[in-house]
């Protein structure tokens, strides 16, 4: 055990003397306007969990006994990113066994070194199969630059030694430590690119991430300056221009992610001021529509008017002048009807004024009644809208059919999930894709829990049939709160799509789960939805 310090001092970070350049650097870095806004806690967070300890292994006797340690993140779920400097000496020593120790629960796992390259101090380590899996952290689509804050994860002796831990401790899963600063540029060192940064890394933090403020990775943190004689502190990660080609070389195709780094309040925000500008909009047009109708129909009430008093008035007229042709032809057949010789006209003058007579009360029955007028302003406005208005049919109906969803990344936030184009096919009865069903919220909205087992996450799925809106909030949970939320999912058994009264009964049977989640999620994907064939 008497060389355990010597190897520790061989696997830490190693040291650079800056001097007069660093007081440069921080002089540059103090007058440059300030940069994006702080991480949020909650995405450092969410990282941490695929962030884990890589203890080097050796024997005393017949018991494992930690040698020295580092630090390392998955970019799968099997596969770990740590510096070279962290495991080369298990790449050169048979005896020696690697590791990794995850930052909850009480499983560890050994692992190997699959791809090492000291050239730029980055190693490839794989778990041994079935051992453990991890939640992969998304690395950042640009090389973040912009010198905003960043947050460094990791085991750091010094924090283990203050708290009074020994070697043996390190074997124990623990929360890894967080410290924050800011980017400080990027500059080549003598072998490979490096960012250069404020967040304080000591030894134990070789080979963990350097995170921005939406805790994806843009950096691997390798080594830091010396800060003797009063110089300012500064650390390097090696850049993603280094990551990235190491890890493709070696079959490993990370998830990155080049959306904005925006949090969930900002989010909120703009969506409550698009809701209010399309309400605002909206009422605009109905005050507008409201107006141009209301010209239309005081046209079509003086139209009526003038139309419907002057055939009632037409009509009055001629039963006037067929009653009076009707009283006419009578009193020549009362006058007749004494002389023989007159027989038939007298009898034609009778007929003629019957029939005058019926005509003068059909002229007078259909004469237009004064709410004719209503009638016929009606019509006008109704020919105004377009003709007459179609059966209301529920939004549910509208919708229903073969869907294409296409991510709006100007409404979402995504710092790790996949963003691919998802099929859906809505019926109005809540059921997707003929399988799945989706139950009624308090507010009305379809919703469905997810927290199946191979997703380190519990997503919320809302669709709303009305706007053709799917929006999946997703809650990267520690391994805690994970475990308890897929017991409460447990618990139930969502009815199958058919069954009477599913939406309402599944609706009852999320609300438990949905209590227990944070009040905001990790992730926000809101997609938007057009039929197959228009998508094509």
């Amino acid at each position: 055990m008497q060389d355990v310090p010597r190897i520790i001092k061989a696997a830490s970070l190693r040291h650079l003397t800056l001097g007069l350049a660093a007081l440069l650097v921080l002089a540059i870095t103090l007058a440059l306007p300030a940069g994006p806004a702080a991480a949020d806690p909650g995405d450092v967070e969410a990282a941490s969990r695929g962030v884990v300890r890589v203890v080097i292994i050796g024997e005393e006797g017949d018991q494992p006994v930690p040698i020295s340690h580092g630090t390392g993140f998955a970019v799968s779920p099997t596969r770990i990113v740590t510096n070279a400097h962290v495991v080369s000496e298990a790449t050169q020593d048979d005896t020696l066994r690697i590791g990794i120790v995850p930052p909850e629960g009480k499983g560890g796992a050994f692992a190997r070194v699959i791809a090492i390259s000291p050239r730029n101090d980055l190693a490839l380590l794989e778990i041994a199969k079935g051992a453990l899996r991890l939640p992969p952290l998304a690395l950042a689509g640009g090389n973040g630059a912009n010198l905003g804050e960043v947050a460094a994860v990791g085991y750091p002796m010094n924090v283990d030694l203050a708290q009074g831990l020994d070697m043996a401790d390190i074997f124990s899963a623990q929360p890894p430590v967080k410290s924050r600063g800011f980017l400080s540029g990027e500059r080549p060192s003598r072998q490979f690119d490096t960012i250069l940064h404020t967040a304080p890394i000591a030894r134990g933090n070789s080979g963990g991430p350097l995170l921005d403020p939406c805790g994806r990775v843009i950096g691997v943190n390798s080594f830091s300056a010396d800060s003797s004689g009063g110089d300012g502190e500064f650390y390097f990660a090696v850049s993603l221009r280094e990551l990235l080609p190491f890890l493709r070389s070696n079959g490993v195709e990370p998830t990155t992610n080049t959306l904005p780094c925006r949090s969930i309040d900002e989010l909120n925000a703009e969506e409550r001021q698009r809701l209010e500008a399309e309400q605002s909009q909206a009422r605009e047009r109905m005050a507008q529509r409201s107006e141009e109708m209301r010209e239309v129909r005081d046209k079509a009430r003086l139209t009526a008017q003038m139309q419907v008093l002057a055939a009632r008035e037409n009509r009055m007229a001629l039963a006037l002048i067929a009653l009076i042709a009707a009283i006419g032809a009578g009193y020549a057949a009362s006058v007749w009807r004494g002389d023989a010789a007159r027989t038939t006209q007298a009898r034609l003058a009778a007929a003629a004024s019957a029939a005058a007579l019926v005509i003068a009360g059909l002229l007078w029955i259909t004469r237009p009644g004064l709410a004719e007028i209503e009638d016929r302003v009606a019509a006008a406005l109704a020919e105004a809208e377009g003709g007459p208005a179609p059966e209301p049919t529920s939004p549910s109906t509208a919708a229903e059919g073969d869907l294409i969803c296409t991510l709006v990344p100007d409404r979402s936030r995504v710092t790790a999930a996949r963003t691919d184009d998802v099929a859906l096919e809505w019926s109005a009865d809540g059921c997707v894709n003929g399988r799945t069903q989706y139950g009624l919220g308090k507010g009305g909205e379809w919703i469905r829990v997810f927290a199946a087992q191979e997703d380190s996450a519990v997503a919320v799925n809302t669709y709303d049939p009305a706007t053709r809106t799917l929006r999946t909030d997703r809650y990267l949970l520690g391994a805690e709160a994970l475990a308890e939320a897929r017991e409460a999912r447990a618990a139930y058994t969502p009815p199958s799509c058919g069954v009477s009264d599913a939406a309402r009964t599944l609706g009852e049977q999320q609300s438990a789960l949905i209590a227990k989640l944070p009040d905001r999620p990790n992730e926000r994907l809101v997609y938007s939805c057009t039929a197959k064939a228009a998508a094509r």
